[in-house]
């Protein structure tokens, strides 16, 4: 059966909505209706976006998710949510308020609650959280940042190629938020006992530097075990999962699951 339903895809740090086409055109032959929004500030295109990073800047994880939660309330029915990266903390936030119908979280930020901070974390993020005064920033990642916290399981041929296509100014205030998470502030804190909320998928990339497998899995142990929350590793994958070379491995994946749900 050709579902009708209505994907909306979130994109995380350092990622422009267009990021997701492929994904959209994919699920679109399935039947799926799909919406890539853009994070509040977010122009349509990487150019503009990199001329005008002052709009981007000073953006919370609140205020992030409360524009996707307006978007979702003029849909006929709650969405069935793709994130990535912060898109997919973003998108288990609004899981857990029961304005998604399931969401699948692709190598997702850590929510509230999650203490591991592997090193490679660390050293990805490094550039941002190491200077206070970024805090109301959009900051942009060079090419060396980008290879080593998104494209390390690629060729460099290709991450130049990915860099150049995708990458935008991204707000520090969400890393900032994440990262003092344990200890101050509920922005990324999910309602993970909610046992009315639909079916979760996170995923992890064995190679991924910016969100590596343990935080997933971390995250995933925070669920009330009656709710489906499933767990998904894929080897050899780096941060770039979705838009490198091997996107439609995630792709497909993530179908077979929303299928197997009844979504």
């Amino acid at each position: 059966m050709v579902s009708t339903r209505t994907i909306l895809f979130i994109h995380g740090l350092w990622m422009h909505s267009s990021s997701w086409q492929q994904w959209m055109d994919f699920f679109n032959k399935k039947g799926y209706k799909t919406l890539n929004p853009g994070w509040p500030g977010d122009a349509s295109t990487v150019a503009e976006c990199r001329k005008n990073p002052e709009s981007i800047a000073n953006r919370g994880v609140t205020e992030i998710v409360d524009s996707y939660a307006k978007i979702i309330a003029t849909l006929p029915e709650p969405p069935i949510i793709i994130g990535h990266s912060f898109g997919g903390l973003i998108g288990q936030i609004l899981l857990g308020r029961g304005l998604a119908s399931s969401c699948v979280a692709i190598d997702p930020a850590p929510m509230k609650g999650v203490w591991q901070l592997p090193i490679s974390v660390l050293k990805a993020s490094l550039s941002i959280l190491s200077n206070p005064f970024n805090f109301t920033k959009a900051k942009s990642l060079t090419f060396e940042q980008f290879c080593y916290g998104f494209a390390n399981a690629v060729t460099k041929e290709e991450a130049r190629e990915l860099y150049d296509r995708f990458t935008i100014p991204a707000p520090c205030r969400p890393l900032f938020q994440a990262g003092t998470a344990s200890f101050a502030g509920i922005e990324t804190k999910v309602n993970t006992k909610n046992t009315t909320r639909g079916p979760l998928l996170i995923t992890g990339g064995s190679e991924d530097n910016q969100a590596p497998p343990i935080l997933g899995k971390a995250s995933i142990k925070k669920y009330n075990s009656s709710v489906i929350s499933d767990f998904k590793l894929f080897e050899g994958r780096g941060h770039s999962l979705i838009i490198d070379n091997g996107w439609k491995e995630i792709a497909e994946y993530s179908l077979t699951w929303l299928k197997k749900n009844g979504l």
